[in-house]
């Protein structure tokens, strides 16, 4: 069997008591990053043979963790923190097992984009998540385009670095549309900015921003 693991996005009281039982009953662990899943294991006190199995090794990874499926073992995929498959390696991984009809599941549970959604604020019936956005900003606000006219909350994940470019070119793409921050989720120093992108910018100025950035802004408004 073939499980996809959520894992805690901070607080390790967020793990399931599921998620223990598969990761305690799994043959291997294939993960993100073999020393931090390595971390967690630990702390709960399990044992097992890791793969690593990230963006710049999936392909090779990937026949590996078919081929121990195949013969009747049971692996258990987890990524650094949330969800597999959700901005994270694990979507051609689930695509190949149900191309071959081998037996895939998940155990769910935290997710850095739902968690941000709700805290926001904003309307959460009915949303659009667009992952981590380009580097460069001309790509970025050709990215951000595509949405322009949606009305459908939209989510993203940024990194601390280009957080401020990324507020700025949403500013200038989206006009000044109600948004949220979130950073730290689940964590002893969680935060959740609200307000215009404007404000969000302002506030942001004189700060160093740490950790992965969940960004929710509003959709499209009829006039």
């Amino acid at each position: 069997m073939l499980y996809l693991v959520s894992t805690p996005i901070g607080n390790l009281g967020d793990i399931t008591l599921r998620a223990l039982e598969v990761l305690r009953a799994a043959d291997y662990v294939a993960s993100e990053d073999t020393r931090k899943t390595g971390l967690l294991l630990k702390h709960f006190d399990i044992k097992k043979p890791q793969i690593a199995f990230h963006e710049h090794n999936e392909e090779k990874a990937r026949p590996r963790i078919i081929g121990l499926v195949q013969a009747g073992q049971s692996v258990a995929v987890v990524s650094n923190a949330g969800t597999p498959g959700i901005a994270d390696p694990g979507y051609t991984l689930v695509r190949r097992a149900i191309d071959l009809d081998l037996p895939v599941t998940m155990v769910p549970g935290p997710s850095a984009l739902v968690m941000a959604l709700v805290l926001s604020g904003l309307p959460s019936h009915s949303f659009t998540f667009r992952g981590f956005p380009p580097r460069k900003s001309g790509k970025r606000r050709t990215f951000l385009e595509v949405d322009r006219d949606s009305p459908h909350t939209l989510v993203f994940y940024e990194s601390p670095h280009r957080l401020r470019d990324f507020l700025a070119d949403a500013l200038a793409v989206y006009g000044d549309r109600p948004a949220a921050v979130a950073n730290e989720l689940t964590k002893m120093f969680e935060s959740v900015r609200r307000g215009a992108l404007s404000e969000l910018i302002a506030q942001l100025e004189g700060t160093e921003p740490r950790g992965e950035y969940v960004v929710v802004i509003e959709g499209a408004v009829d006039q």
